[in-house]
């Protein structure tokens, strides 16, 4: 998907240099586009006249901006006379993939969260079994590609709120563990 593909998504999360700002789009009228950036209201006209090239105006002053692509997946430069930021795309998608490459699922005091919506392939645990840190606990499937989530650390599985075949939503409760205490 390309970056303009981008600007026409309901909501974002754009991390410029090194701030966030969520952009949602208000509203849409051919070129003419009402976008809220942190709950602040702008309206923008923004044509697209070359591959990487865009023109904007905004309060009457006209910005030629060029989109360039970065190595990273969701990573753009983007240049114009006199700035250029650096701009990260957070979506589900990306914040899928991060929790792909750091090897689980969104996890908080041994609780595994759904990081996008998907569907329940395997579970591989029930309430009591018992865990050691690194074993399967669950595997998801998401935007065509299956993840397997695994303990964070030892201890007795308290609750499994979905089972095999379960079509689960962003952020929904996958998995509790109870932390095993070390006996003395």
């Amino acid at each position: 998907m390309s970056f303009s593909d981008k600007l026409y998504l309901m909501e974002l999360e754009f991390k410029v240099n090194k701030r966030s700002a969520i952009v949602k789009e208000i509203k849409r009228e051919g070129n003419i586009l009402t976008l809220s950036v942190d709950d602040e209201i702008y309206e923008v006209d923004i044509v697209k006249v070359r591959s990487q090239e865009f023109s904007l105006i905004h309060k009457g002053q006209s910005y030629n901006i060029e989109v360039v692509e970065n190595e990273k997946p969701k990573h753009y430069n983007v240049n114009a006379l006199n700035f250029k930021f650096d701009i990260e795309v957070i979506d589900n998608e990306s914040r899928y993939r991060q929790n792909r490459m750091q090897g689980g699922a969104v996890q908080s005091d041994n609780t595994i969260k759904s990081p996008m919506p998907g569907k329940v392939v395997k579970v591989f645990v029930k309430p009591g079994d018992h865990v050691e840190a690194g074993q399967p606990l669950i595997v998801l499937s998401a935007m065509k590609m299956e993840s397997e989530f695994k303990a964070g650390s030892r201890g007795i599985v308290r609750e499994v709120p979905v089972k095999e075949g379960d079509t689960v939503d962003n952020n929904q409760l996958l998995v509790v563990i109870d932390e095993e205490q070390e006996e003395a």
